[in-house]
């Protein structure tokens, strides 16, 4: 099972777009305060359409409180300031994929601390980040393809 993780993300258009991604592969979507938005504004319901029944949210009160739970499980950390592409690496059944807000990323003393498992999704050097919606589709779709898309329709119907 893919866990989609975001550390206090801050646009409600992007956790909507999220939302919906994780609706659509079947991934849980963990939000980890503080929010830079309320849970019930209408940007976050309109980005995520009539999705919303279709995906778990988590809500976890800070990042400490996120890692003292979840931890020791296999969480991948995403940022341009990784040695290791996304690409390259077999993902375990059941991982974790966290995402840094939208301003900042993660905390850069956080990421020396998990280095081992920080990965990036190459992008141009003059560009500063890629959108953190695009972001999450990249990578999940990456696990996905990896596990041969579980539970999703791959094939077309005529």
């Amino acid at each position: 099972m893919l866990h989609i993780v975001l550390f206090e993300p801050e646009i409600p258009q992007n956790t909507g777009n999220i939302a919906r991604t994780c609706a659509a592969i079947g991934a849980d979507l963990h939000l980890v305060h503080p929010l830079g938005f309320r849970l019930d504004e209408k940007h976050l319901r309109r980005a995520g359409l009539d999705y919303w029944p279709l995906v778990t949210v988590v809500e976890h009160a800070s990042i400490e409180a996120f890692m003292a739970e979840h931890g020791n499980g296999h969480l991948f950390f995403f940022t341009k300031k990784a040695r290791h592409p996304y690409q390259e690496l077999a993902y375990p059944q059941d991982c974790w994929f966290v995402f840094g807000k939208e301003s900042t990323g993660i905390d850069e003393e956080f990421l020396k601390e998990h280095e081992p498992d920080t990965v990036r999704i190459p992008i141009r050097e003059a560009a500063r980040s890629l959108n953190l919606s695009n972001s999450v589709a990249i990578a999940a779709y990456e696990y996905l393809r990896q596990w041969q898309f579980p539970g999703l329709s791959v094939s077309c119907s005529p």
